[in-house]
Parts: C-alpha cells; structure tokens; sequence
C-alpha cells in the first residue's frame, strides 16, 4: 500500500472525501461502486467494484468460446481494465488498463466496428493491436464494461459473424450480472 501524504476528517455524518488526484488516478468517477474492507492492523480499504470481476471465470469462458467462433481474439473488459482474454497471450494483456480512447467510448454508450472508414481504436493501453469490434456490456441501464475482437494484423475488418458475437456476449454477461 502506497502513502499519499493527504489527511481527510470524518464529518459529521460519517462521510470521507476522497481526493481528486486519488480519483483521477485511480479513475474513480461519480456514482462508481466501492468495496470497503478492514484489516486486522486497523486498515479501512476501498476498492474499486467491478462487477464483471464477480464473473470472471464466466468472462474467460465466453472470451474462449467467442474467439474461436469468431476467429479473432477476444477481450472482455470491466471499465477499467482487461478482465479476460482469448487468442492471445494473457501475460501479455492481464490487468492492462482501457484506453481512453474505449473509456470515451463506453461513456457514450457507443459500439465500434473496424471498416474502411473508420479510423482505428486501440482498447488496450500499450499495446497496439486495433479493436476489430466492440460493444458494451450494459446492466441494469449501467454500463459494466465491454466485448471487444482485436485484430492479431493491421488490415482486419470487423465481419458481420464478429460484430453479432461480441454484442451477444455483452448482453449475455450483462444479463448476468443483473442476475
């Protein structure tokens, strides 16, 4: 656990402000879930909530299955960071963070799909493979994250068999989570 120097009183109503710089850096916007927990040395500890995190294994599975009817590999994200993949090395994916570029996209609530017309979205920061498709996982009128294809060569266009099983996927795991 990392100081940060910043000192905050509890007001009268039992409420903390979390610092800018803390939010910013941690990406923690208005209304975002968080986990509290306490340690046996006294600690409180805040996390972020990632609902799609709950259902992990349930992502990596459908990542599995999506990549290998769609041909391509396969993300599944929560709406900070990568949850699952597929078709690729996850050492070299696992726990990356979205880039801005699909966080300015999942806060419009928008799909992509890769055509001629389009310029190319990179999901993932530091790694330069193009999104192929993406849509996001919405639950209960909330957006959790999303299902992405990446392109493994920079010439790819999304098919129309790649843009049906990303949304499936991202309604199916939004389905769950409600449940």
């Amino acid at each position: 656990m990392k100081a940060t120097g910043i000192v905050r009183r509890i007001d009268d109503l039992g409420r903390v402000v979390i610092p800018k710089e803390i939010r910013r850096t941690m990406r923690i916007r208005e209304g975002d879930p968080l986990e509290i927990y306490t340690s046996n040395e006294g600690e409180v500890i805040f996390k972020k909530y990632s609902p799609i995190n709950e259902l992990s294994e349930g992502a990596s599975q459908a990542a599995e299955v999506i990549s290998k009817l769609g041909g391509a590999p396969a993300i599944i994200f929560d709406r900070d960071h990568v949850v699952a993949v597929a078709g690729v090395q996850k050492k070299e994916y696992s726990e990356r963070r979205i880039s801005p570029a699909l966080e300015e996209l999942l806060e419009s609530r928008k799909s992509f799909a890769f055509t001629d017309d389009s310029r190319p979205l990179m999901p993932v920061e530091g790694i330069d493979n193009p999104a192929l498709a993406v849509f996001p996982i919405i639950s209960s009128g909330d957006v959790t994250g999303a299902v992405a294809f990446v392109s493994d060569n920079d010439n790819k266009k999304a098919d129309e068999n790649q843009k049906m099983l990303a949304q499936a996927a991202a309604m199916f795991l939004g389905k769950q989570i409600e449940d």
